[in-house]
């Protein structure tokens, strides 16, 4: 049994993942960082410089919420529909949009599906054109198109149509080497023609006899038939068909688009066509093997809706990481991995998460401490015997933020392996750095941070604010480690593919 999953189930599933961000009931999305510690053959397997490919299941979802830094909430105007960036260029040769593509029918380029072929460029100034014909696959050859006109236009030896501009807001937020948002015009939607005939492949043939005629294009079409339905020029010269094209008394064309085409037929094979617009005489005009082939235009016309036109089930995320971002990203470490959540619940609760940001390492406050605290050493506590790493050390205000991974010595007992947490006034000691603390005893406290946000400690002890293993992990990746610092910004884009 053959089958396939079509472009609008893909379209259908990023439009439905779109939605969410957005409903009355919709989901709480989170981007995070993660794994301030190395990749090691031990443990993740890899390393920093070739880092390991995340595995889909449960033991890299929970060893993530382990590794997990921070969190920051991806609101609606962080993401947007994309489609692959393809840059215009003089010389470059494009696929023409065709309704029929298939592996017996490729395009210029060989591709076999509309979403793989290069029918569409982006110019310098960020303008989206889709290439209505490519002169039977030669290289464009011309000047770089700026016109924003909402019907067709020839130049460069294609026939073109404006689909949209990337905004400035845009360009700064979404547009990447590879990828760049996609959005309708709404004055190229409102100009577009339901089943309007923008679109021709000519066969020449030979023989023909030179003049300019009209053909009815049958089919489906509103009027089909008629002077009121869609109506091909057709110019012959030198015996052949002239190419498709605008040029008028050059080209053959599209004289009248006609509506609710979805498909058509122009029939030269009973040996005549019109010799007016009127459809009401009919002239010879001879001649063999040529073709005049209707390229159906897709639902809504050409414009109606660029991001199902263009292919665009794609979501593109872009979230900026400030500097510490409420003093929950730490900006003293190092992170190796991003990933994307859904619905994380509140430490101890199953209630979903709705702040800007979270902090996701342990903190506790030391009422006295000796030594400087390492990025990164094993930490381990006398009497508990519970292990950790250090996230970061704060001097100033005496908190240690640590986390604790399930490897075996690393986040529990070297012993038994097991998880033992960090707790009581016993000593905490780093094991390179040799630097010591003692836990404060505060039955609460409130610490006021660096931006002035607030960190509260019980016993001198503060949980991660997300409860580990909620919600849902969507996607992980692992990076090469990168250094943060007080004054880095990070903007991190994930492209989703439907």
């Amino acid at each position: 049994m053959s089958a396939i999953i079509t472009e609008k189930f893909r379209q259908h599933n990023a439009n439905q993942f779109q939605e969410s961000f957005t409903e009355t009931a919709g989901n709480a999305y989170y981007l995070f960082l993660g794994k301030a510690t190395a990749y090691t053959s031990g443990t993740t397997t890899g390393s920093d410089s070739s880092p390991p490919t995340p595995q889909d299941g449960e033991q890299d979802e929970t060893r993530a919420w382990d590794a997990m830094l921070a969190a920051k909430k991806i609101s609606s105007t962080d993401i947007a529909f994309a489609i692959p960036r393809r840059n215009w260029a003089t010389g470059t040769t494009f696929d023409m949009y065709e309704h029929n593509i298939s592996s017996s029918n490729t395009t210029t380029s060989g591709a076999s599906n509309l979403y793989d072929a290069t029918f569409y460029f982006v110019t310098s100034t960020f303008n989206v054109y889709k290439v209505l014909d490519n002169n039977s696959g030669v290289a464009y050859d011309g000047a770089e198109p700026t016109s924003t006109a909402t019907s067709p236009f020839e130049l460069g030896g294609y026939v073109l149509k404006y689909m949209f501009n990337i905004s400035t807001a845009d360009i700064g937020k979404f547009v990447t080497t590879d990828f760049v948002p996609v959005a309708t015009d709404s004055t190229v939607s409102a100009a577009a023609t339901a089943g309007g005939i923008e679109s021709l492949k000519i066969t020449t043939g030979s023989g023909y006899t030179n003049g300019t005629y009209y053909a009815a294009v049958y089919g489906d079409g509103t009027s089909q038939g008629t002077s009121s339905g869609a109506i091909v020029r057709i110019t012959v010269s030198g015996g052949a068909i002239a190419k498709f094209g605008l040029t008028a008394g050059s080209d053959t064309t599209v004289h009248a688009t006609g509506a609710g085409y979805t498909f058509g037929y122009v029939n030269l094979g009973v040996g005549f066509t019109f010799s007016d617009t009127s459809l009401s005489s009919a002239s010879a005009i001879g001649g063999t093997g040529g073709a005049v082939e209707i390229i159906a235009s897709p639902e809504g016309g050409h414009g109606k809706n660029a991001i199902t036109e263009l292919g665009g089930h794609y979501l593109m995320t872009a979230t900026t990481i400030t500097q510490s971002e409420n003093d929950d990203f730490t900006t003293a470490n190092d992170f190796r991995q991003v990933g994307l959540m859904i619905d994380p619940t509140l430490f101890g609760t199953t209630t979903v998460g709705t702040a800007s940001t979270f902090r996701q390492t342990y903190a506790v406050k030391l009422s006295s401490f000796s030594g400087i605290f390492e990025a990164d050493e094993v930490i381990t506590q006398a009497t508990t015997l519970a292990v950790g790493k250090v996230v970061e050390w704060d001097s100033v205000l005496q908190i240690l933020y640590y986390q604790q991974e399930s490897y075996k010595g690393f986040g529990t007992s070297a012993s038994t392996g097991g998880l033992v947490a960090f707790s009581s006034t016993a000593t905490i000691t780093g094991g390179t750095s040799g630097a010591t603390g003692t836990p404060s005893s505060t039955n609460s406290e409130t610490v006021t941070l660096a931006n002035s946000n607030t960190l509260t400690l019980t016993s001198g002890y503060a949980n991660p604010e997300l409860e580990a293993d909620s919600g849902n992990i969507i996607y992980l990746e692992n990076r090469k480690p990168i250094q943060r610092a007080s004054d880095q910004t990070e903007d991190i884009k994930i492209i989703i593919e439907f």
